[in-house]
């Protein structure tokens, strides 16, 4: 997980830790949870808005 950009690595570690809560090994869930996760981020990009990031007070 250490190649992934922070944005994604942070939701693969969120959805791990939801598979590793749901039963799942530690080799599935990180597989899993960084394949969801890259794809959560591709699709997310393209809105142009990121949950990470912190709004500016104007």
């Amino acid at each position: 997980m250490k190649n992934l950009r922070s944005e994604v690595r942070n939701k693969a570690v969120e959805i791990a830790n939801a598979l590793k809560k749901d039963g799942y090994n530690d080799q599935r869930a990180i597989s899993i949870a960084t394949s969801q996760a890259e794809d959560w981020f591709r699709n997310h990009r393209s809105t142009n808005k990121s949950p990470f990031k912190k709004k500016q007070n104007k």
